[in-house]
């Protein structure tokens, strides 16, 4: 697919990080002391920010709800995600530098080096008023980087209940699984107890549910949230309801180019069906199909010309 589906009436509040990413694809492992070649590319970044890139990409009308710092970094990164048609509920701060996060891409793997900088400012009374301000809308997509960091953990409580007091549906990111072990399972797992979704990948999964199957540990968490998705890479995903049947689906076979921003693609393709009331089984079709998308091109986001992946 390479065009936007026709646009939804159902607004996504996705709330958590915006960041410039600083992505260098290495052309093989790297030597520590030494050089590694690689291709080396700055573009939006950011959990939030590219699930609601590509909720818009879908045609999703979709409210970012994040803050970034009052630079040049954030006013780029705000004119990225306005030209993808993503409404931006976004506070610039002009005493700290809009967040960046430098990854290092290569086997199918990636890692990252993070500076949340101004994400950490995101506050409770902003999140009311982005909420206020979306009459329209029936989701919240929370990303756990917001609950992962004691700066901006309020903001991401504040977000799930103030979404509940008026009736919106919600769902939670896990986010990383280094910074879940650093909070420890249980005390996030309070933090998100009655969201009505949870989306983690199998590294996620085995911190808040322990070892296990993929269809194990999402059974598992379905006593935390009502409904539960684990994605497990190239082996697919599965979707278990609280007192339900768990659903598994296939990946796409694709040629893998970066897998940043993959599981934010993800999200968002689950999302954009699951909030019009497809089944667990199409949803998680739908998911892998922007996955898909973003594994085969370079970056975290669809392009501003309406193509699936960063060109460049």
């Amino acid at each position: 697919m390479t065009t936007a589906e026709p646009v939804a009436t159902a607004r996504i509040v996705v709330v958590g990080d915006i960041v410039t990413d600083v992505l260098a694809v290495l052309a093989g492992p790297v030597a520590p002391g030494s050089d590694t070649s690689a291709d080396i590319r700055v573009t939006g970044g950011g959990q939030a920010a590219n699930t609601a890139a590509w909720l818009a990409w879908r045609g999703r009308p979709v409210t970012l709800v994040g803050a970034v710092g009052a630079d040049e970094a954030g006013a780029s990164r705000l004119a990225e995600l306005a030209g993808l048609g993503v409404r931006c509920a976004v506070r610039r701060y002009p005493d700290v530098p809009t967040g960046t996060v430098i990854v290092l891409a290569g086997d199918g793997e990636r890692t990252m080096v993070t500076q949340r900088g101004a994400n950490l400012r995101l506050a409770p009374g902003h999140v009311d008023a982005a909420l206020h301000a979306s009459a329209d809308a029936t989701h919240l997509h929370l990303s756990a980087y917001t609950l992962l960091d004691a700066g901006s953990r309020e903001a991401g409580r504040r977000a799930l209940t103030a979404a509940r007091e008026r009736g919106l549906t919600t769902s939670v990111d896990a986010a990383s699984a280094e910074p879940l072990r650093r909070v420890g399972a249980a005390a996030f797992l309070s933090w998100v107890r009655d969201a009505d979704l949870l989306l983690a990948n199998a590294d996620e999964a085995a911190v808040l549910a322990g070892p296990g199957s993929p269809a194990a540990q999402a059974r598992a968490l379905t006593e935390v949230t009502r409904h539960v998705v684990v994605k497990d890479g190239a082996a697919g995903a599965v979707w278990a309801e609280r007192g339900g049947e768990v659903v598994s689906a296939p990946a796409r076979r694709v040629p893998v180019r970066d897998v940043t921003g993959a599981g934010d693609a993800f999200a968002a393709g689950l999302l954009a069906a699951w909030v019009t009331g497809a089944p667990a089984a199409e949803a998680l079709d739908r998911a892998a199909e922007l996955g898909a998308a973003a594994v085969g091109a370079l970056g975290a986001r669809p392009a501003a010309d309406g193509s699936a992946g960063v060109v460049g």
